[in-house]
Parts: structure tokens; C-alpha cells; sequence
């Protein structure tokens, strides 16, 4: 069963005090991120495990920033061919 995942809903209750760019910023990164989840829950039902790990902190020049991230993949061994 898949876990309930609201990145979309959250971004949009956030952006009620957001500027038509910042809301359309906004909708790009949660639809990425929901896709993003979809492909990791896909990873690990193929019997891997993923691990976003920042590597990066991407600053504005008016002192807003982002995290940028890399995926840590660990495959469990295919069992052999008989």
C-alpha cells in the first residue's frame, strides 16, 4: 500500500500569500517532487533503497535558498538464474 503523499495539496496551501511567479515556482517543484516519490516508491519496490542526500545549498541574492540533493541507491543482489 502506498503512503499517503500531499506534496501537491501542501504547495497549494502555502501559496495563498505567494506572487503568481512564486505560485507558479511553486507548482513546478511539487509536481516534480510528487513524481520524484513516485519513482522512489518504483525503486524500492524493485528491491532497491534510496536516500536523497543534500549536497548542496543553492543561495538567492536576497537571502532565500534551496536544498539540491543526490540519490544514495543501495540494490539488493538479483537472486541467480537457475
Amino acid at each position: 500500500m502506498a503512503p499517503q503523499v500531499r506534496v501537491k495539496e501542501r504547495a497549494e496551501e502555502q501559496a495563498t500569500a505567494m506572487s503568481s511567479d512564486q505560485q507558479a515556482a511553486i507548482r513546478m517543484v511539487a509536481n516534480d517532487l510528487h513524481r520524484l516519490n513516485q519513482s522512489v516508491m518504483k525503486a524500492v519496490e524493485a528491491g532497491m533503497s534510496v536516500e536523497l542526500v543534500r549536497t548542496a545549498r543553492h543561495h538567492g541574492s536576497n537571502g532565500n535558498w534551496g536544498d539540491l540533493l543526490i540519490p544514495v541507491i543501495v540494490a539488493r543482489q538479483a537472486p541467480e538464474a537457475a
